[in-house]
């Protein structure tokens, strides 16, 4: 089975010389496989052959020509246009349980999920016209998804779903956040509680940070009186504490109901979930939804890039977590010695230990939301003078702040020759940055129109392509899913092993720290009002610190050797809790 896709993101018919037409065999023969539009191009899929002509001929690359498995024609769900996106298979939420939807970006998991909540129609790849909820519930007449589609349709069951996009919703309502959460049930008090937004209530929902927001509308969805809770990426913009305890709340919903949770934190998902089911495919061209798996064995086939029972490789390299020692030593040169700091603000005030930063080590920086952690890191860019105490370096940083701001009208290409034109030819460069973060693939993108997680791609390369000897980098994983999360991390520690400098990040991601760090720098203090910085420390001995803060332990997996959050109050968490090793046991 062959699909044609046109990337519409991609596409820049006012820049194209259609030479995909002029080139086409089929086109020189008189059959019309290409067809140039009023917008851009239409690709008959009964006609193409596959050469791939047209692919290499586009200089956007907005055109795919993918071959799928003939076995797939019959799993199409959806459909949203000619050569648009399709989406095979459905998942299915079960009663008891929190299920797990892993993938990347653009490959359907938030289509499948407004597809069970009923905002959206599956087409069944009928895209040209409306299919009602009959035609699907005739396909797929007795199965366990043609009886779900049967109780939606007769509002047997009701369904709430928290969205992706929580920072829209002050655009949408204005008002007090209890008044919001009174209007939607009588119980929200007991989520209020359960998610720690008591301070919130006499706020406005216009005033909310985003971690705010996000507790917000997960309290607000799950006030909801349904029987099928959808929630979509709920650890966006929160700490980790923050994280485990959204996990918590939303698992108890699933006592009662169904749940089903799309997540890119793979300790969240792994604490979170019961089972999970696996999407791949190509971002914005197709998405396979994969049959359900337990939750360990669905993170392991995740990592692997392999799902054995489908036989399908969909990812070219495995992601592997090493079972390293921490180090014991430090390199003796230090690049940065600062004495006590303190910052203060008129409502904040930060504290940090005296401390130095070594040559060629990335510490980890980690700890709660509105602690200090983005404060301490400006102060050593420069961009924040300290209150008291000095910052002792003769060195250059390069700087990625946590907002990303897209201020740059031109191509990213264009300004990558602008900012960083001596890296760009660099075969090192390019082998262990620019190729593993698929940065050649969005060159002629304006920055503009670039999403969350392809900006930040962008601005990480920036940030590496400066010529520095310390590179302070915050929130690197923001936006970016699970995949591009453990790449970026991959990234940025080969980068710093090879050129022998140092690094500092920030991040709530445990798994990206915990890939990337060979030191931890903790955050702690009453967020909001005073924090202090501690360390850095060896790695075991930092994440000892703040994992006891968070009151939660780790473990290895043993085939992957990825950190595992330990159930609450199972035999391991007490067993590591008594002994005082919160990190993981060798």
């Amino acid at each position: 089975m062959r699909i044609a896709v046109l990337l519409e993101d991609k596409c820049q018919p006012d820049r194209c010389s259609y030479e995909c037409i002029n080139y086409c065999p089929m086109v020189r023969t008189g059959d019309e496989t290409i067809v140039k539009t009023e917008d851009a191009v239409r690709i008959s899929e009964e006609l193409c052959e596959g050469c791939g002509i047209c692919v290499d001929k586009c200089p956007f690359d907005a055109i795919k020509i993918i071959n799928l498995p003939e076995e797939l024609e019959t799993d199409l769900i959806h459909q949203f246009g000619e050569n648009s996106f399709r989406l095979y298979r459905l998942p299915l939420p079960e009663k008891g349980l929190v299920t797990g939807l892993l993938g990347a970006n653009g490959i359907g998991k938030t289509t499948a999920i407004r597809m069970l909540s009923g905002e959206i129609v599956p087409n069944l790849g009928n895209f040209e016209e409306d299919v009602s909820l009959d035609k699907v519930i005739e396909k797929y007449s007795g199965t366990a998804l043609g009886d779900y589609f049967k109780s939606l349709k007769k509002s047997d069951i009701e369904t709430a779903l928290k969205p992706q996009y929580v920072d829209k919703i002050p655009a949408h309502y204005s008002g007090k956040v209890e008044d919001l959460l009174s209007r939607i049930g009588d119980d929200y008090e007991r989520w209020v509680e359960a998610l720690e937004i008591e301070n919130t209530l006499d706020s406005k929902v216009t005033n909310l940070s985003g971690g705010e927001l996000q507790r917000v509308a997960i309290a607000a969805t799950s006030t909801k009186d349904a029987d099928v809770y959808f929630y979509d990426e709920p650890s966006s913009y929160l700490d980790i504490r923050q994280r485990l305890k959204v996990a918590e709340a939303i698992k108890e919903k699933s006592e009662d109901n169904r749940v089903m949770v799309i997540e890119h934190d793979l300790a969240v998902l792994d604490f979170l979930a019961d089972n999970v089911h696996l999407l791949y495919g190509s971002r914005g061209a197709y998405g396979v939804v994969s049959h359900p798996k337990g939750v360990r064995v669905a993170i392991n086939s995740y990592l692997r890039g392999f799902l054995d029972e489908e036989n399908i490789r969909f990812r070219d390299t495995e992601i592997k977590f090493e079972k390293r020692a921490p180090k014991s030593e430090w390199h003796s040169r230090p690049i940065i010695e600062y004495d006590k700091l303190v910052k203060e603000w008129d409502s904040f005030r930060l504290e940090t230990e005296k401390g130095e930063i070594p040559e060629g080590e990335v510490i980890g920086i980690v700890g709660p939301n509105a602690t200090g952690k983005t404060t301490f890191v400006k102060m050593l860019a420069d961009a924040v003078e300290p209150t008291e105490g000095e910052i002792k370096k003769h060195i250059t940083v390069s700087y990625k702040p946590q907002y990303i701001k897209p201020n740059y009208e031109g191509r990213v290409i264009d300004l990558y020759r602008t900012e960083i034109s001596d890296r760009l030819n660099e075969g090192f460069f390019q082998s262990n940055v620019l190729n593993p973060l698929d940065l050649e693939d969005l060159y002629e993108r304006e920055v503009p129109k670039l999403s969350g997680g392809e900006l930040q791609r962008v601005v990480l390369t920036l940030c590496l392509g400066r010529d520095a000897d310390l590179y302070l980098i915050d929130e690197p994983s923001a936006y970016l899913d699970a995949g591009r999360r453990m790449t970026a991390a991959k990234v940025i520690r080969r980068f710093m092993e090879k050129i022998d400098k140092g690094g500092m990040i920030v991040d709530h991601d445990v798994y990206f720290i915990d890939y990337v760090s060979d030191l931890i720098m903790n955050f702690s203090g009453e967020p909001g009002k005073k924090g202090k910085g501690e360390g850095p420390y060896e790695m075991r001995k930092g994440m000892n610190k703040f994992l006891k803060e968070v009151e939660i332990t780790f473990r290895r997996d043993a085939d992957t050797y990825r950190p595992r959050v330990n159930k609450l109050n199972s035999r391991l968490d007490r067993k590591q809790k008594s002994e005082g090793e919160y990190y993981y046991l060798d």
